[in-house]
């Protein structure tokens, strides 16, 4: 199943040339775990609930394990400073959803153990 690296970063108005040289690296850590950009950056966007002020970026894996394992690399972690030196954010890896996924078979599956656990009926 898809899994994907997501983050919100804050860049500053000038960005600094080391994040310019993680920008032209990052794609060599990604390919040997099967990595690609969805989302880079998004110069257009519309926030429509919440505050939203940094860069979005969006990269899918083949599975989480691909992620985790391509986050975890030598060659990532050695790139990784030059991002996180000037350009602080929030990062993480989530699982994707299957073909045919359906959020009301999910809410169900809540609502049971909602009313499993407080001893009222679904």
């Amino acid at each position: 199943m898809t899994a994907y690296a997501m983050a919100n970063l804050s860049p500053k108005p000038v960005l600094d040339p080391e994040v310019f040289d993680y920008m032209e690296r990052i794609q060599a850590t990604l390919d040997p775990f099967g990595g690609r950009f969805l989302v880079h950056g998004a110069p257009r966007r519309e926030v429509l609930e919440g505050d939203w002020p940094g860069a979005v970026v969006i990269i899918a894996f083949p599975d989480f394990d691909a992620a985790r394992a391509w986050y975890d690399s030598e060659p990532y972690q050695a790139l990784l400073p030059l991002r996180t030196r000037h350009m602080p954010g929030d990062v993480l890896i989530v699982d994707g959803l299957p073909d045919g996924y359906d959020p009301a078979t999910t809410a169900a599956a809540l609502r049971a153990a909602s009313a499993a656990q407080d001893g009222t009926e679904a």
